[in-house]
This record gives structure tokens, sequence and C-alpha cells, in this order.
């Protein structure tokens, strides 16, 4: 199957929450951020492709007609006709809102069989200042952290992560983490709308009262280990496969290419998505002359 090529999903999400708006809704004193929905199966948010044969159908409804021949056959038997990923790009403004997702076993029993989140960021740029939270710096247990909730002081525990281009973190569900402003990221996640509010640093939403926070929620979906580095280490070099996150639902590589680079599919078993993040470049398959 050729590359597919697939129409962005352009959104304006108020402070990283549920809550999606056209531009025009959003006030001048309401900061907000951009996303660019790159390839996903979310339910009413599905792409669409934009180039051959299939051009104008949904990623859904080739999945469903193609099963294992789109995805690979151990990802299909694992994920069925819903696309396991959701990859997208974030500008966030100003600072997210502090969340934290569940894990498969925990999201299935309280949400009717659904995913976890894990995800993944890498950071395509940052202003001089930006930084992002991910994970505690401080060993808190369970009331600890309601109570540090409630009097606002649940950043005092977070760590802070300044960030510059390159930067990647990785975010198994259970891990405490905020995008924050100055930041624009690609993000790669499970295909899971579920999050927990954490904080929200007393903002107010779009109807004038205080945004809902998962306390009781998220109170048993934190992982409280306090882990030696958040941030992932690796190292670029040209003209390679630079390996950045490996885990169940997905693996990462960067490439920093200056000439052309040829990657053997013919055993892999499994989708490939390409992001383009810096300069330009083309995709092509290569027939097998085997």
């Amino acid at each position: 199957m050729y590359p597919l090529k697939f129409r962005p999903i352009l959104k304006t999400v108020v402070w990283g929450g549920e809550k999606i708006v056209p531009f025009k809704q959003i006030s001048s004193t309401q900061h907000n951020v951009g996303e660019s929905w790159e390839l996903s199966g979310v339910k009413g948010n599905e792409s669409v492709i934009d180039n051959g044969e299939f051009a104008g159908r949904t990623i859904t409804s080739v999945l469903e007609e193609y099963k294992e021949q789109l995805v690979g056959k151990k990802v299909y038997e694992n994920t069925g006709n819903e696309f396991p990923l959701l990859i997208k790009f974030i500008d966030a403004k100003s600072d997210l809102s502090i969340q934290v997702h569940p894990d498969d076993a925990l999201a299935a029993v309280r949400h009717n069989g659904s995913k976890g989140k894990t995800e993944m960021w890498y950071v395509v740029e940052a202003d001089a200042d930006a930084h992002l939270l991910a994970g505690l710096s401080k060993k808190i247990d369970k009331d600890e952290y309601v109570k540090r909730v409630d009097n606002n002081t649940i950043t005092e525990v977070l760590e802070k992560h300044s960030v510059k281009p390159g930067d990647v973190f990785f975010l198994p569900a259970g891990r405490i983490h905020a995008i924050c402003g100055g930041c624009f990221i690609a993000e790669i996640q499970q295909t899971s709308d579920i999050t927990y509010r954490i904080y929200d640093y007393g903002r107010l939403g779009l109807d004038g009262k205080p945004r809902e926070l998962h306390t009781e929620l998220a109170k048993d979906a934190i992982d409280y280990k306090v882990y030696p580095d958040y941030r992932t280490s690796w190292q670029e070099k040209p003209d390679t496969e630079n390996l950045l996150v490996k885990c169940k639902y997905f693996t990462t590589s960067e490439y920093s290419l200056n000439e052309p680079f040829t990657k053997d599919l013919s055993d892999l078993d499994s989708f490939l998505a390409v992001m383009c993040v810096d300069g330009s470049g083309s995709l092509t398959e290569k027939e097998n002359s085997g």
C-alpha cells in the first residue's frame, strides 16, 4: 500500500481541555492552544486521506476494509477497527492544565472497556524561557496530593523542565504532566480521550465558572514514584535512524537527513507514520526487486 497523506484537522482548545471551540469564540483574555491533528482515528475526528485512490475516505473506513493489511496483524488483533494512535502538533500559547491519564486496566474498569493513554512529546520549537512539567519532584502520597490540590501547592512537587528543540519526554500512563506556554511540540499517544484534570490554576472556563477538576479520579491513577530523570536521553546522528522511544504502544525514531535514506519495511508487522518537523522532503515506495 503506497504512502498515504492526510488532511490535518485544525483545532483551537481552551487551555488544553476537552472543550473544542472555533477560534472566533475565544476572547482576547482567554489563553488557548492550537492543535493540528495529523493522524487520528478518534470517533468524530477521523483523518481524511488526501491522495490516491482512497482520497476523501477516512482512515477508519480504510482500516475496516483492509484490516491487518493496513496496520499489521498484531496491531489489528489488539485494537481492531480503531486506529491505535493519535498524532498531532500542539502550539501552547500559555500553560495548559495539569493532567494525568489512567492506564489500560484502570480505564477499562472505569470507562466501559476503554484504553488508557500513554504518550510522548518531541519539542519542535520552544521560547527561550519555555518549560514543561513532567513527574513528581518530591515523594507524596494520595492524601498529600489531595491536600496540595485543595491548597493550590501541587505545582511545588512537580518537576519543571526547561526545554529546547529536540528534547523528548516519554509519558507513561499515570505520570502527571503539563505543556506550558511557549512550547510547540509533536505528540504521539494512544487513541484515548480519557483525561483527568488535576489542576488549572484557578482559571475560569468559557461559562465563567472554574473548570472541573477530577481530583478523586486522578488520585488512584497517579504514579507516585519519584524517578531520577524524566527526560529521554538520545544523541542525534545524521543520516541514520535515532531511536527515541520504544514501548508496547509505539516506537518513535528521529531522522536528520542530508541525503536519501532507504528503510526496509518488508518484515515490519505494523504501519509506519512519518512526520516532518523541520525542512522538507519526499517519501516514495521502492519496488521490491526480489
